[in-house]
């Protein structure tokens, strides 16, 4: 399926889609120096952030979508040279409210959750996701 959001978005900090369906998005990043906040190599939760959202962004697929929300856990951490794969799949929508803009095939909720190269589990949340009418900076 083709990439219809976040088309410029920088491969090398938030990852590289892998595989991209209808309500579904795989994206793999791999833990650079850059990322680093320690000597010990431990990565900045901001990337792991950063790859579940573009995942969830990837999910829904739609040029105007924006995050609203997000409520995450971060379940292990990740360390410089380790790949990650984000899997995000859309699970569901609610009604829009009067006057918000959004119709209720608008509103979508993501389920994302990133994995280590071992299978294990290292964060996981809801993003809440907007596809607006037109650009959020138009």
């Amino acid at each position: 399926m083709e990439q219809r959001t976040h088309r410029l978005t920088n491969k090398r900090l938030v990852g590289r889609p892998v595989r991209i369906e209808p309500g579904y998005a795989e994206v793999e990043l791999l833990a650079t120096e850059d990322m680093a906040v320690d000597e010990y190599g431990l990565v900045h939760g901001g990337f792991t952030f950063g790859l579940a959202d573009y995942a969830a962004m990837l999910a829904v697929n739609e040029p105007t979508v924006v995050l609203g929300k997000a409520e995450v856990k971060f379940l292990k951490p990740v360390k410089v040279g380790e790949k990650l794969t984000a899997k995000a799949e859309v699970i569901g929508g609610s009604g829009g409210g009067v006057g918000d803009g959004t119709s209720p095939r608008r509103k979508k909720l993501v389920k994302a959750e990133v994995f280590n190269e071992k299978n294990e589990k290292v964060f996981e949340g809801s993003f809440h996701c907007y596809v607006l009418e037109r650009h959020v900076l138009e």
